[in-house]
Parts: structure tokens; sequence; C-alpha cells
């Protein structure tokens, strides 16, 4: 394998990885990550999207959230907000 095609393939591979972080952000506006108490109160109910950019800016704080929503006992989710889709128009042609 020669310069040419290691550099093509880095390319490519970064190409996929970004295509795959705009579709997650894309989908993120509408799913949200929902963090219950044993009581089922919400604790926190954030968008993926903003989930995403703290974990990417805050690694270590992100872990140790979630380790100690999971050992409170709480529960985590991820949950889609989209509306149901109004069912199709239809036009009566009399």
């Amino acid at each position: 394998m020669n310069e040419s095609d290691k550099a093509d393939t880095v390319r490519s591979a970064a190409d996929s990885m970004v295509d795959a972080v705009r579709g997650l952000l894309s989908e993120g506006i509408n799913r949200r990550v929902v963090v219950r108490d044993s009581k089922n109160d919400v604790v926190v109910d954030v968008p993926v999207a903003v989930g995403i950019v703290a974990a990417l800016a805050a690694p270590v704080a992100t872990t140790i959230g979630a380790g100690v929503a999971l050992v409170g006992k709480c529960g985590i989710k991820i949950e889609n907000r989209t509306p149901p889709s109004a069912p199709p128009a239809t036009v009566d042609a009399e």
C-alpha cells in the first residue's frame, strides 16, 4: 500500500465518521435523554445533540454523571419526541 492509498483510506474513514456525527446530530434534535429517579420524577431532560456535545466537551464529567445516575437507581432512557404524523390529507372529487 503506497502513501496515496493510505491517505485515501484515512480520508474515507474521516468522511464516514463526519457523516455519522451529522446524522446523530440531526436525529438528536427530536430525541431526548431523560433521566428519572426511583419515584419516576424527571431529573434531567436534554436533547441528544446537547448530550453529544457535552460528552465531547467533558467526557470525564459525562461518565461520572452517568455512573452516579445508575448507582443512584435512576433510569436513563432515550425518548423520541417527534409528534405522530398527521394522516395524509384527502380530497373528495365530486
